[in-house]
């Protein structure tokens, strides 16, 4: 939580509450405690109320909806009966990617044989291309 923090900061956050809280400063982190070791009863609880009524063992990471449904009410058949016409959509997306991509380096392989062979000079039938402009960019 505090990873991108170094001590400096750390500490003149200790320090800004120490002087916003003053005195105080023990009760509100007792009572900060208190909150956090609330908050996970009440999730522990809620996660043990729901294994009971659904009669399964639940965790906290199964209460996100999606992982709640693949676990508990879909079957493997289910799973890969939804996926099968997701799947083909993407193979095809996928397939058309891939050609778009290699017809892309076709064309700069292309390019790249077209330049090579004006810089040597090989290219005697065809007009030379005009000369790249220069760019301030280049000269700093």
């Amino acid at each position: 939580m505090l990873d991108n923090l170094n001590w400096w900061e750390i500490g003149a956050l200790l320090l800004l509450a120490l002087l916003i809280f003053g005195d105080r400063l023990p009760a509100v982190i007792t009572d900060g405690l208190r909150l956090v070791r609330n908050l996970r009863n009440m999730a522990r609880n809620a996660t043990g109320d729901l294994s009971r009524e659904l009669g399964t063992d639940i965790q906290l990471e199964d209460l996100h909806p999606k992982a709640f449904i693949r676990k508990h009410l879909l079957s493997e058949e289910d799973e890969a009966a939804i996926r099968k016409p997701l799947q083909g959509v993407y193979d095809n997306l996928r397939a058309d990617v891939s050609g778009v991509h290699n017809d892309l380096k076709d064309v700069a392989n292309a390019a790249d044989l077209r330049s090579n062979e004006a810089r040597s000079g090989t290219a005697t039938s065809s007009p030379s291309a005009p000369a790249p402009r220069v760019s301030y960019d280049d000269a700093t």
